[in-house]
């Protein structure tokens, strides 16, 4: 199994147990992140940067311990709103809904409003 793809399985194995915790923004923006770098034409660097991003959210050592309700979290959605910003060219509607698609699995009661603060930054 290639490094990339094991951060990626692991990355789902978090954000699934963690879903409830992290919240639907961070959700969303990860698996927003997870399926441009899944895109033929994202290039490297864009890739490098979503590795990065998504690398940190499922790290064990954090800034802020994920342990700790709320703030938590604020240094991972830190990262992950700096990386989608980054890459936001490399989303496109096919991204967009294969995200969404997969956050229903996570989040069966899906509030759009959550979905469209993260949106908004794009």
């Amino acid at each position: 199994m290639t490094g990339n793809k094991k951060v990626f399985i692991n990355f789902f194995k978090k954000l699934k147990r963690y879903s409830q915790k992290a919240g639907i923004r961070i959700g969303y923006a990860t698996l927003l992140m997870y399926y441009a770098y899944t895109r033929r034409d994202t290039p490297l660097w864009a890739k490098n940067i979503i590795l990065g991003s998504i690398a940190y959210f499922i790290s064990p050592i954090d800034a802020v311990p994920d342990l700790t309700p709320f703030l938590g979290y604020t240094d991972d959605w830190g990262i992950l709103s700096f990386g989608l910003v980054t890459i936001a060219a490399y989303i496109d509607e096919e991204v967009r809904g294969k995200a969404r698609q997969r956050l229903v699995e996570f989040f069966p009661k899906v509030n759009l409003k959550e979905i469209e603060v993260v949106e908004e930054q794009l």
